[in-house]
């Protein structure tokens, strides 16, 4: 089966580092499928849920926005930050994302809409990514 080397990596540290035979990105525009021998590409990335085949398992991964850079043979994912479904608090989460719905369900004056939507972005992948949905 052909493969292509997968790294995910935050600024504090190297998340993955593993051939993967496919994998589904969050980008900003839509989902990025990639397989072996895709064609070269940089995108921006949005947070959301990033899977990945490794040795015919399905991993997921809860990302925050970044970048990918895909080649033939290799996917670089550099993100903000990142967590696997063990790593996840859910309380933590649901508490995210009823706070970010509140703030954009009765907006104040000064509230920035796009950071209220990327904390509910944020909280509905981490939720969907610890219940393995």
């Amino acid at each position: 089966m052909s493969t292509f080397l997968l790294e995910v990596a935050t600024p504090e540290k190297l998340v993955v580092r593993n051939d993967a035979s496919e994998a589904q990105i969050p980008g900003t525009q839509g989902m990025i499928g990639v397989l072996p021998g895709h064609a070269a590409l940089i995108s921006e990335i949005d947070a959301g849920e990033l899977s990945y085949v490794m040795n015919g398992q399905k991993h997921t991964l809860a990302i925050a926005q970044g970048w990918v850079q895909v080649s033939a043979t290799k996917v670089r994912v550099l993100v903000d930050s990142c967590e696997a479904p063990d790593e996840i608090d859910v309380k933590r989460a649901e508490d995210s994302l009823k706070r970010a719905n509140e703030r954009l369900l009765s907006p104040k004056q000064d509230l920035d809409i796009a950071r209220a939507l990327n904390a509910a972005k944020r909280a509905q992948a981490r939720l969907e990514v610890a219940r393995g949905k």
